[in-house]
């Protein structure tokens, strides 16, 4: 999204000096650079980012009797010998979901890691199924595991994870993600009637410089893509496109009958 609208601004700017308006053209031309460096300079994706991740701990503040730990896929790869592997943006999340495991069972109460990801990237393999072999070696025992393989998008991750954590019967729900991604992810699941504490994986900042960097446009982009997210959220919501709020589950601890 930023270079598409440099491009925007820069062709504008030319095609305004080609057409001999000189004045507007190098007007425009100077806001195509402006926004170039402003974002890839560090400021614009600085502010961004910081919107976007503050408030979200690394660490769950208290477990409950029956924990239920909801790690939202990131995306699958596949190696050049044709192994499907998780993608680097999910490693984060997937150690963040197995220390949190730990510390969970080390209470000594009852814990589960809900992984939700179908196949989203088309590889025949749901992420849920990738990520699964990651957490058993990471030490996260298959028993312990609610696998999620449905889901295409974060709004779906929470759609189809309400009926999971009903079945579980949880009282506490903790939501693994990056930080960049939980705010529209806690927006999705209290639309789901999922009341869930935030933890983040992790946490990404811009990198300040006199030049613009291909790493500050990324990161600002991931982030503009967050912000679109909520906002359609909303729209769709004022339209009446998206499905029917839910009421909130009951985090009882005790399986609904």
């Amino acid at each position: 999204m930023i270079l598409p609208f440099f491009l925007l601004l820069l062709v504008t700017g030319l095609l305004l000096s080609w057409r001999r308006r000189r004045g507007a053209g190098a007007a425009m031309t100077l806001v195509a650079l402006a926004w170039l460096f402003i974002a890839g300079c560090g400021p614009l994706t600085g502010l961004l980012l910081d919107r976007l991740q503050s408030g979200f701990p690394p660490d769950v503040a208290a477990w409950g009797h029956r924990n239920a730990i909801v790690l939202l896929g990131a995306g699958t790869v596949r190696t050049g010998v044709g192994v499907i592997e998780p993608s680097l943006y999910a490693n984060g999340r997937i150690l963040e979901a197995a220390q949190l495991y730990r510390s969970c069972k080390a209470t000594g109460a009852v814990c589960k890691v809900e992984v939700s990801g179908g196949d989203a990237m088309k590889l025949k393999k749901a992420e849920a199924d990738v990520y699964a072999v990651t957490l058993d070696r990471l030490g996260v025992p298959r028993d312990d595991l609610i696998l999620e393989s449905r889901s295409l998008n974060t709004f779906q991750n929470a759609q189809f994870s309400r009926p999971l954590l009903m079945s579980f019967g949880a009282d506490k729900v903790v939501l693994v993600s990056s930080a960049v991604h939980l705010k529209r992810s806690l927006l999705y699941f209290a639309h789901f009637g999922i009341p869930a504490e935030p933890v983040r994986g992790d946490y990404v900042t811009a990198r300040y410089d006199w030049l613009p960097s291909s790493e500050n446009i990324f990161f600002a982009d991931f982030a503009l893509h967050e912000y679109i997210g909520v906002a359609r959220y909303h729209l769709y919501n004022a339209m009446g496109w998206n499905v029917a709020r839910q009421p909130e589950i009951p985090l009882t601890g005790q399986t609904p009958a």
